[in-house]
């Protein structure tokens, strides 16, 4: 399938088109928080690509979360618009599992567990574990690192080697300490690892998420801080 992947979970902003799960066109934007205007333009780009080879977009795949709230509804609202003009399914990925992709693509793991980590600000962070196969081994949960046991209680314990990674992971190094933990740097979610992922759902009979009632996951709920300005409550 031809398919539309949207990432903004984190301040990396990306677009991709894939088909057959390869990635054949992508746009991406580091460490700027300006999803909104760069968004649009990425997938108009792609999309005019597409075009020129007289191909349609058949998905769109969208990074679900956890992560940036207001990232996370930028690409949700571009995504669902797509779907429900085309008609098309509407493909949530979760986004720890992307940051595996990515892993994965960067350096061969043939054993051990990946541990994804989304900053939550300072030394909390959004987590899972998976294994080689990208498959979830828990709950997604938000942790405060203190030490391994803290980030990986049991269900890690008994594995030679941990592999840890994303934007909340440098952080961590400090007090992972332990010769099994391993930390690959300049791991990031990129919309161009998601086709794989999509094409997995789509061949495991998944039809698409509901789009007039799809929300990302936040993990958090966005709580609007009280103003401090004289006369606003």
């Amino acid at each position: 399938m031809t398919i539309l992947c949207i990432e903004t979970s984190t301040l990396v902003c990306s677009a991709a088109i894939c088909i057959g799960g390869v990635p054949t066109d992508e746009r991406i934007s580091l460490n700027q928080a300006n999803h909104a205007r760069m968004l649009p333009q990425f997938v108009d780009e792609l999309l005019a690509n597409l075009t020129r080879k007289k191909l349609r977009v058949e998905a769109v795949a969208v990074s679900a979360g956890p992560g940036s709230y207001t990232g996370l509804r930028i690409g949700t609202s571009l995504a669902k618009g797509l779907c429900y003009g085309w008609q098309i399914p509407l493909l949530p990925i979760d986004t720890l599992q992307i940051l595996c992709a990515g892993a994965a693509a960067r350096m061969p793991i043939n054993d051990g567990l990946l541990c994804p980590m989304i900053d939550a600000r300072r030394m909390e962070v959004y987590t899972n574990l998976y294994d080689v196969d990208l498959q979830p081994q828990g709950e997604t949960s938000a942790v405060v690192v203190e030490n391994e046991d803290s980030l990986l209680s049991a269900s890690g314990s008994q594995h030679a080697a941990v592999y840890y990674f994303g934007d909340g992971a440098e952080k961590c190094q400090s007090v992972l300490t332990q010769p099994k933990m391993h930390y690959i740097a300049g791991v990031i979610p990129e919309a161009k690892y998601m086709g794989m992922l999509a094409e997995r759902m789509l061949a495991n009979g998944y039809q698409g998420a509901d789009v007039a009632y799809y929300e990302p996951f936040y993990l958090k709920q966005f709580v609007a801080a009280p103003s401090h300005v004289k006369g606003l409550k």
